[in-house]
């Protein structure tokens, strides 16, 4: 019996990190993405995103603290953003064995709109760009559905007897996506502004997945100069805008003034949000309110 409580004792007081030493460690780039590795994955694995809330992504630089801990890795799930590739130079550089395996294979990528210059044509002749992916899959809950997929199939590879809790907690996931699927789908099937605008544009798969058009004002991550926001402006007025969405991270400074100008309101939606469900929810409430 003593020998029982010496034991329990020993359990409870040894470190979080020593009882987690055999769970599978699991890096991501974005919090959504260790949202959907924690729905798989349960408690079996441990998982950090690098590019904390709050954070931009494109201008983020690992800390030494995440490269050590990195250097501890099984496997990284990328989701295609640029700066992943120089972020993989460096990590291969500490843990050579590290798995990587990248969500955004096997989709069809959109190209980011791109506008044309100040003395060009108006913003209503904005094109797709040649060169620029857009890499924000996650904002289209289907797309989701397939990264969970890839997720729990390289889960159940590493550690093959926990396969059956990996699957089980991806059908109820996959369950939860695709109500989240329906229930956006008809609730914006009868928007009748089917366009609005956004500083970054960030919401281009989510866009073509139900329908409807963003309109960024800011342009190959540039703010845009007194023409361009002018003409943005002019096109907010024609076509009944309504709401202009910001990120947290950047600036909201030009959304504002065209907000002001229009008599429209900027809505803050957070594409970097870990609250996958409730971050697609917020943005149908607030796309369906100003269209009211």
């Amino acid at each position: 019996m003593r020998t029982r409580i010496l034991s329990f004792i020993v359990l409870v007081c040894m470190p979080a990190a020593l009882l987690g030493a055999d769970r599978i460690q699991v890096f991501v780039t974005v919090p959504p993405q260790q949202t959907f590795v924690e729905r798989v994955a349960g408690t079996q694995v441990q998982v950090e995103a690098l590019v904390g809330t709050g954070s931009n992504p494109h201008t983020y630089e690992p800390t030494p603290g995440q490269i050590a801990r990195l250097a501890e890795a099984d496997v990284y799930f990328g989701i295609g953003l640029p700066m992943e590739a120089a972020w993989m130079k460096r990590i291969r550089a500490v843990n050579p064995d590290i798995r990587v395996v990248d969500l955004s294979e096997g989709v069809s990528r959109r190209r980011l709109e791109a506008h044309p210059h100040e003395h060009g044509a108006g913003p209503d002749h904005h094109e797709a760009s040649d060169t620029a992916q857009d890499p924000h899959i996650w904002t289209s809950p289907p797309l989701v559905i397939g990264m969970a997929e890839r997720i729990a199939g390289t889960l159940s590879e590493l550690d093959p007897e926990q396969a059956a809790g990996y699957e089980a907690r991806l059908a109820d996931f996959v369950a939860e996506l695709k109500r989240l699927d329906a229930d956006t789908r008809s609730t914006l099937d009868t928007l009748k502004h089917r366009r609005f605008m956004v500083y970054h544009p960030s919401w281009g798969y989510f866009a073509d997945t139900y329908g409807l058009t963003q309109i960024p004002i800011q342009s190959e991550g540039k703010e845009p100069g007194p023409r361009r926001l002018a003409a943005l402006i002019d096109q907010a007025r024609r076509e009944d805008v309504r709401v202009i969405l910001v990120q947290p991270q950047l600036s909201t400074k030009a959304a504002e003034q065209v907000a002001q100008e229009i008599d429209g309101r900027v809505e803050v939606v957070d594409t970097l949000a870990a609250d996958y469900v409730g971050t697609i929810r917020h943005l149908t409430r607030v796309l369906t309110t100003a269209d009211e």
